[in-house]
Parts: C-alpha cells; sequence; structure tokens
C-alpha cells in the first residue's frame, strides 16, 4: 500500500496560498477534513522532520519506519474480534460506535518526499487510537482537547489553530469546561506520556487496555464531556 501517488509537489509559494486558503476555508467550515488535512501537512513540514529523526532513534520507531503500518481496514480489522478488555477492542467499540472507518482519513498530499509523507500519514491514521487511549470523545470539546495533546506530542502549528477555532465555536459552558478542566489536562497529559509516534500500536491490540495506558504513561480525560 503505496501514498507516493497521492503527493503534489509545491513551491514555497503555491504552499503557501494553500496554506493561507485551507486556513481561512476550515474556519469557515470546520467539518472540511480535506482542508484542515492541507493545512496540516503546508504549515507542518519541520515538525514532522522532527518527529522523523524521533522515530529514528526509537527502536519501534524504527520499526514502524521499516514496515510501514496502515490504520486502514486491511491491517486493523482483526481489533473487531479481540476480547473486551484489550486495547483493539475499545478502539474497535470506538469506531463502530461512531461509524467510523479506518479508510476515511483523507491522502496525504503535500509532503516532498516519501518518509516524510509516510510519517504525516501515520500522524494522521493514529488519530483515532489516541481517542480510545485517552478516553475523549469526538465532539467539538473532545477534539480541541486532543489537538493539544497532539501539539505536546509533535508541534504542528495546525493543532493551535484547531484549538483557537474550536474555542471560538465554543458555548459559555463548554469555554469554562475545556479551560478550567480540559485544557490543564490535555497539556499535562501531552507532555507525561511517552513518544507516541514512537508506539507500534497494532502490535499491542491483543493486550490489556489499561496496561497499555500505564505502560505509555496515559492519563485518561477526567470525563466524557455531555
Amino acid at each position: 500500500m503505496t501514498i507516493e501517488r497521492a503527493r503534489v509537489p509545491l513551491s514555497r509559494w503555491q504552499q503557501a496560498a494553500v496554506a493561507m486558503g485551507s486556513a481561512v476555508g476550515a474556519l469557515v467550515n470546520p467539518r472540511r477534513a480535506d482542508l484542515i488535512a492541507a493545512l496540516g501537512e503546508t504549515t507542518g513540514k519541520p515538525a514532522f522532520e522532527m518527529v522523523l529523526e524521533r522515530m529514528k532513534k526509537s527502536p519501534e520507531g524504527r520499526a514502524i519506519l521499516l514496515d510501514r503500518p496502515r490504520v486502514v481496514s486491511e491491517q486493523v480489522s482483526h481489533a473487531w474480534d479481540l476480547p473486551d478488555n484489550t486495547f483493539g477492542a475499545a478502539y474497535a467499540k470506538f469506531m463502530g460506535s461512531r461509524n467510523f472507518s479506518p479508510d476515511d482519513r483523507p491522502p496525504v498530499r503535500f509532503m516532498e518526499t516519501d518518509e516524510l509523507a509516510y510519517v504525516a500519514t501515520r500522524a494522521r491514521e493514529v488519530h483515532d487510537l489516541w481517542h480510545t487511549l485517552f478516553g475523549l470523545p469526538t465532539n467539538l470539546v473532545g477534539e480541541s482537547a486532543l489537538k493539544v495533546i497532539e501539539f505536546e506530542q509533535m508541534y504542528l502549528p495546525m493543532c493551535m489553530l484547531s484549538v483557537v477555532g474550536g474555542t471560538v465555536r465554543f458555548n459559555e459552558n463548554q469555554r469554562s469546561m475545556f479551560l478550567r478542566q480540559y485544557l490543564p489536562w490535555a497539556v499535562r497529559a501531552g507532555r507525561q506520556c511517552t513518544d507516541l509516534m514512537c508506539v507500534y500500536y497494532e502490535r499491542h491490540f491483543s493486550e490489556d487496555l489499561e496496561q497499555v495506558r500505564r505502560q505509555w504513561g496515559i492519563i485518561p480525560a477526567p470525563q466524557h464531556p455531555k
């Protein structure tokens, strides 16, 4: 399964134009996953390069770069058959309860090399695994909190832009809940846990969910926002 064919080479001026257009479009319509993805790619090259270097220094990270696993139906469907207490089963339940498919992520298009394109793809595809590990829902507060964790882990500018855009759309109760509970928790959770881009999640699907949380220093979310 290759991602190289999806790549579109851009000059610096073209990258800036795509970034600006994607930022404006994403603020107008936050449900446009393709625009958010394009914004992340065109503004995130230095961050993805740092993630790549960290992965190369980690034994598990190097294994990921060598094998290039994908979080797509073809490779993770066995999670639906695992015992209830396992990490894989928790991920399958998270996806099934929301009628999500692992294949719904837009392809990476604007990374310069195949290696960086894979790192960006991996970051995009483990998003729902992180939802599962941290116990975060997919509503506005939950997504904004996860973007804070993603920023602490990868320093992607798009993550902070998404948080700013999310808080603008909060109502008063959501804003108070996020600022008092979820923002400080997410900063602490993102800093305290292991380097999540260097985790070969697929090798741990059959392990107990609470065990892998302890192993990776995961602090679950304080509660599910209603």
